[in-house]
């Protein structure tokens, strides 16, 4: 099974030694979005402006795959405060039209570039 590095400039590049999403047959798995605007290049203050820019980074890797949100079948949540969690779960809860996929959601120490909150995803193209 032949695999393709997902990059496009609609997403903030990678902060480290790895690339935004790679496609392996229909399997499509995206790295972790931290809330960076990529209009930017800059992280908003609050934790809902980044759950919103960490969904909306994840949707244009996904369109370069060929997929939407729609396609998702697992996510992981990873938050510095678990006290955010009621925000991100509304926000998040905004991008699926009701059918969710499979979700972790955990508290970490620290994200890079000090984030709030991080979106990681695995989808089937269809």
């Amino acid at each position: 099974m032949a695999k393709t590095v997902l990059n496009t400039t609609n997403a903030p590049g990678a902060v480290g030694p790895y690339v935004q999403g790679i496609r392996a047959g229909e399997l499509v798995v995206c790295s972790g979005q931290l809330g960076i605007d990529p209009a930017t290049g800059k992280m908003p203050d609050t934790v809902a402006e980044q759950a919103h820019c960490s969904m909306k980074n994840l949707g244009a890797i996904l369109a370069e795959a060929g997929c939407g949100y729609g396609d998702i079948i697992k996510t992981t949540i990873f938050l510095t405060d678990m006290a955010d969690f009621a925000v991100v779960n509304e926000i998040y809860k905004s991008y699926f039209d009701g059918s969710f996929p499979a979700r972790s959601c955990v508290q970490v120490a620290k994200l890079p570039l000090g984030g709030l909150v991080e979106v990681e995803c695995m989808a089937v193209a269809p």
